[in-house]
């Protein structure tokens, strides 16, 4: 990509919002211009706005294993098969977690104290049911802006640790599921675990958005408080505690949707995908009716095409609860399966609100990866960068970190790249200066929460973002050989494609990253 000027215009884009030509229907998109003019944020938000309305028929939510996702999914399968795929519904078990209830935490002793849920604590997601008071022991805390707290990460952590207290945990560094196993292992009845203040900003200050994912076996309630009130009884002496944890946690089944369009070459497999359902709270229209209402929108465009590669949809289940329905899948596959795969491109939100376009920082300009980084994905990385810069779009890096749907793929060694525009950070002054929007308010207002609907997302971004999508998978229908090294033909047509102009440089060393957004977060 070490073209200079664009000789073609890119058609398509949020202004795009009328329909699709009905030529769409009749003809192979078999270039980008011809593509992006069918790709239509109109289509995309038609997507969205049957997620909701299957969301409001169904308590609210589509969370897997529930009606809501079975009807998400069938509306996929429906879709698909009328543009002419075959799509294969995957099934698995997985263990899936319900609020039953309000959930408590008090303070017993020296004084008595009872904390607000929702202002103070909240049970984390994946926490076993429980109710235990017991004494409170700390367990390698760390305070104030900049700490680099990694409490309850190493076994060696809870040496000494009396058997049947309450364990006081710090976020940082690892895992929650790692910390509540941990603390577990050393006999601990219950977690507080409060969030990591490190920073000023709100996500590392509240109650922490995270999960100890499907995969947590320690067995015992976990309450996740504020960083305020975490110090607080962390300077509270001889304290005793009551936790509360009013949660199921059941066996479901629920499934993973995959559509495959095969290529000429089918030993070359081009992947996209996205997660399909939401949280327990809300109906997840940006969190993730965004990614996979347009991988939908761009599989039902690309119907006709004659692709090189072979083209593999996927949308994916479980998300929600720790990367399960990717995860199954991947895991399910022999290592030949796993070889053909030329490479895998991840969307998970890319509608938020207040957005910031982001890439998955494979060349960590931006962060330094937690995650082995496979090789190829630093050139998906710059395709994704060089469309940004076709649409003079500016554009920065998200921590390549391996916490979405991408994570069995690159476990595996198969290259990965993704787009993504913010969770519950909060945007800069100098983003609002750069992307518009509001200073101090997070990406997504309403990330994880009730108000999750059709109304949370930002049309500008999902449009650019949904051509996005489209212009990646196309070219890689013809070529993966910038990521792989296997031959294939040029995207029909004259468009030059330009290399990146370069990120931003607002974000950075844990600011902003997709590590706080999905999902097994340190």
């Amino acid at each position: 990509m070490a073209a200079v000027a664009v000789m073609a215009p890119v058609p398509g884009g949020p202004a795009d919002a009328a329909p699709a030509p009905p030529t769409c229907e009749r003809r192979q998109n078999n270039t980008y211009a011809k593509l992006l003019e069918c790709v239509r944020v109109e289509g995309v938000r038609k997507h969205q706005a049957a997620l909701q309305a299957i969301a409001d028929a169904n308590d609210g939510n589509r969370f897997s294993g529930f009606a809501g996702y079975d009807e998400s999914v069938d509306y996929v399968v429906d879709t698909l098969r009328a543009a002419g795929y075959n799509p294969v519904v995957q099934t698995f078990n997985y263990l899936a977690f319900e609020v039953v209830g309000p959930s408590g935490l008090q303070q017993t002793a020296p004084n008595q104290v009872t904390y607000v849920e929702g202002t103070d604590f909240g049970a984390i997601t994946q926490s076993d049911p429980g109710d235990v008071t017991a004494s409170v022991t700390a367990v390698d805390l760390q305070f104030g802006l900049g700490n680099t707290s990694n409490s309850g990460c190493e076994a060696t952590d809870f040496n000494g640790f009396p058997a049947g207290n309450i364990a006081l945990l710090q976020r940082g560094t690892c895992t929650f599921e790692l910390k509540a196993e941990n603390a577990a292992a050393a006999g601990a009845v219950g977690i507080v675990i409060f969030n990591q203040g490190n920073t000023a900003a709100a996500d590392r200050q509240g109650i922490p958005a995270v999960t100890l994912t499907a995969n947590n076996t320690s067995g015992i309630p976990v309450i996740g408080t504020t960083y305020a009130l975490g110090a607080t009884l962390a300077g509270t002496p001889a304290l005793e505690m009551r936790v509360f944890a009013n949660t199921l946690r059941q066996v479901l089944p629920t499934a993973n949707v995959l559509a495959e369009k095969k290529g000429i070459n089918d030993a070359n497999v081009v992947m996209a995908g996205a997660h399909l359902d939401s949280v327990l709270a809300g109906p997840g229209i940006n969190d993730n009716g965004s990614g996979s209402s347009a991988v939908l929108e761009t599989a039902v465009q690309l119907a006709k095409l004659k692709p090189v590669n072979t083209l593999r949809f996927a949308w994916w289940g479980a998300e929600e609860s720790g990367l399960v329905g990717s995860t199954n899948y991947v895991n399910g596959l022999s290592a030949a399966e796993k070889d053909r795969i030329a490479l895998y491109l991840n969307f998970d939100m890319i509608g938020s609100p207040n957005y910031v376009q982001m890439v998955y920082d494979s060349d960590q300009s931006g962060f330094t990866a937690p995650v082995p980084v496979p090789p190829g994905s630093v050139a998906i990385e710059d395709l994704l960068e060089s469309f940004y810069t076709l649409r003079s779009e500016p554009y920065d890096d998200a921590e390549f970190s391996g916490r979405s749907d991408y994570q069995a793929f690159i476990n595996n060694g198969i290259p990965a790249g993704g787009l993504f525009t913010g969770a519950e950070v909060p945007k800069t002054a100098e983003q609002a200066e750069i992307w518009g929007g509001t200073a101090g308010a997070q990406y997504d207002p309403c990330y994880h929460q009730a108000c999750d609907t059709f109304a949370n997302n930002s049309t500008h971004a999902l449009g650019v973002n949904a051509d996005a999508v489209a212009f990646a998978v196309l070219t890689y229908a013809f070529s993966t050989e910038s990521v792989n090294g296997v031959p294939g033909e040029p995207v029909p047509g004259d468009l030059v494609i330009p290399p990146p102009a370069g990120p931003e440089g607002t974000v950075g060393s844990g600011g902003g990253g997709a590590e706080d957004a999905h999902h097994p977060s340190s």
